[in-house]
C-alpha cells in the first residue's frame, strides 16, 4: 500500500535476479504503493535489514501509482486482494485489466493467494514475504523467458 515494504522487495529482488540472468535491459522494473503516505521515503528499515542479508542491494523511494503506470508497463503485479481492488477502481473503462495480476500467480513452491504485509509484525513476518517475493520472482522471470504463442 505505502509501498515502502513488500513492493519495493520485490522491485529489489526482481531487479537482482534479472541482473544475475543478464536480461536486465529487458526490463522496466519499478514499485508503487496504492497510498501516498511514505512517497519520497526509503524502504522500511527492517525490509532493508532482511534483503541486506539476503544480498540484494537496496534501492529506490516510495511513490504512489499513477493512471499513466496502466499505459506504461507491461503488468502491474499487486501483492493482496485489497491492492487489487484500488488499482482495477484507477482502470475505469477497463482497458488494462488484462495487465493486472497478484505477484503470487507466478509461485512455484508457495500456494499463496497474497503477500502478507509485515510493517505490524515481527522479523518472521518480512523473512517471509521475501520468502514468497523470491519464489514469485523466480516463477515471474521463467515465465518471461518462455516464448510468446505465435498469433
Amino acid at each position: 500500500m505505502g509501498n515502502i515494504c513488500r513492493s519495493p522487495a520485490a522491485e529489489m529482488v526482481f531487479d537482482h535476479m534479472t541482473r544475475s540472468a543478464g536480461r536486465a535491459k529487458e526490463f522496466l522494473i519499478d514499485s508503487a504503493g496504492t497510498i501516498g503516505m511514505h512517497q519520497g521515503n526509503p524502504p522500511d528499515h527492517r525490509m532493508r535489514q532482511h534483503l541486506t542479508k539476503r544480498g540484494y542491494p537496496i534501492f529506490g523511494t516510495a511513490r504512489k501509482i499513477e493512471a499513466e503506470d496502466l499505459k506504461v508497463f507491461d503488468w502491474i503485479l499487486v501483492m493482496d486482494e485489497e491492492n487489487e481492488r484500488d488499482v482495477r477502481r484507477m482502470d475505469r473503462e477497463g482497458q488494462y485489466k488484462h495487465k493486472i495480476r497478484k505477484l503470487t500467480d507466478f509461485g512455484i513452491r508457495f500456494q499463496a493467494d497474497r503477500v502478507p504485509d509485515p510493517y505490524y509484525g515481527g522479523d518472521e513476518g518480512f523473512a517471509h514475504v521475501i520468502d514468497l517475493i523470491e519464489d514469485a520472482c523466480t516463477g515471474l522471470l521463467e515465465t518471461l523467458a518462455k516464448p510468446s504463442p505465435a498469433p
